[in-house]
């Protein structure tokens, strides 16, 4: 008889090996098994063993929050660890983290979590949240929230139908990685903001698109000035963590050479 523990397990991969668009032949080559294994796995004929779980995660690039969820349905303890970042076991990467930030000013950049709380910002961020209402400003703040709230930061982005969708796309690639109803609730929250009263679209300016036409920039009037970025991201190489894996720091990039002025100015 098949306990649901083994048949929820195999059920599991088999999804995340659909959703890689791997075979049970390619999957077992990777995994140094056979593909009769693999399927008897997927059936819930046969159970896998600890180590086969972790190694068909590491073959099929499962998120580490994930492959505890695997782990957990083949009836094992989880694998990696979840320690809160103000543990002190995670002092180093807040000292990397505040580095990072510091080195990126006068550009913008922050850190956020798997729900895109911002736990870490430095002063370009700050500088850009300037004059937002104190409702959107109370922690835990939301980097979602505070972009696309209509009296956030959307009003400002002169290229917010676009920026929108980049953002909503985003989180929809996330959800189909992670089951978080966390993410999916506040998804479903910031698709649902009307637009910003009185706002008016407008294309991507002429200057930003000559100097980033490899990637969409980010159109932001600030204090009388038109500022464009690009958006890099940067996550932690094969963490032992959950909490560690689902951090990501987001750099702004200046996309002009009216930007590099315009912040420059500001360095202190």
């Amino acid at each position: 008889m098949t306990v649901v523990g083994e048949a929820q397990v195999g059920t599991l991969l088999r999804e995340w090996r659909e959703r890689r668009g791997v075979s049970q032949l390619e999957l077992a080559l990777r995994a140094d098994s056979s593909a009769r294994h693999i399927s008897f796995v997927e059936t819930g004929r046969s159970r896998p063993s600890r180590e086969m779980v972790l190694r068909l995660a590491e073959q099929l690039d499962v998120p580490v929050r994930e492959r505890n969820a695997l782990l957990l349905a083949a009836g094992y303890a989880p694998h990696y660890r979840e320690t809160p970042l103000d543990d002190p076991a995670l002092a180093g990467v807040r000292q990397a983290m505040e580095r990072l930030l510091a080195a990126h000013e006068p550009y913008p950049a922050m850190v956020v979590d798997g729900t895109y709380g911002v736990v870490a910002a430095n002063r370009g961020i700050l500088m850009l949240m300037d004059g937002l209402p104190e409702h959107l400003l109370v922690p835990p703040l939301n980097a979602m929230r505070l972009t696309l709230h209509p009296e956030g930061l959307a009003p400002r982005i002169r290229n917010l139908a676009q920026w929108r969708g980049h953002l909503l796309a985003q989180m929809d690639r996330q959800l189909s990685l992670v089951r978080s109803p966390a993410l999916r609730e506040l998804y479903e929250e910031v698709a649902a903001y009307p637009p910003p009263a009185g706002h008016v679209e407008e294309a991507v300016g002429e200057s930003a698109a000559a100097h980033a036409p490899f990637a969409l920039p980010l159109v932001v009037e600030y204090d009388g000035h038109r500022l464009s970025f690009v958006s890099t991201i940067a996550t932690f190489n094969t963490p032992m963590d959950v909490t560690v894996s689902e951090l990501a720091l987001e750099t702004l990039l200046p996309a002009d050479p009216e930007t590099v002025t315009y912040l420059s100015l500001l360095r202190p």
